[in-house]
């Protein structure tokens, strides 16, 4: 895990009380053009929400895909290139795109914070 990402999790977790119920969700098929022209018009607090947001999304993601690993694990070798196996392999793809494409979107709200002058690191 990268050291920026660390410190989001860890200024995250902080800013805890700060998120109320909002608008701010995290949302992998928003074109990264919209979030970055929205992320370019918020302020600070905002910027947080949305950081955690998609880091609480990337999160909850991480149990699905460790158990889809456990069960591929199970699997006999004998077996690999069997039919569930390969359902497993692509559940788990599925879910490594949707984390990697909510990341892209979290390094959008990241930098911005940045440009506003907030240490992220």
């Amino acid at each position: 895990m990268s050291r920026w990402v660390k410190t989001v999790l860890v200024m995250s977790f902080s800013l805890i009380p700060l998120v109320g119920c909002g608008s701010g969700k995290a949302d992998e098929n928003k074109p990264v053009s919209e979030v970055r022209a929205e992320a370019e018009e918020m302020g600070v607090e905002e910027l947080q929400k949305m950081a955690e947001a998609y880091r609480a999304a990337i999160e909850a993601k991480k149990p699905e895909i460790e158990a889809l690993k456990a069960k591929l694990k199970e699997i006999p070798l004998t077996e690999l290139l069997g039919e569930e196996a390969k359902s497993l392999k692509a559940d788990t793809e599925k879910l490594n795109d949707s984390v990697k494409a909510l990341k892209e979107r979290l390094d959008i709200y990241v930098e911005e914070l940045k440009k506003q002058n907030v240490d992220v690191n």
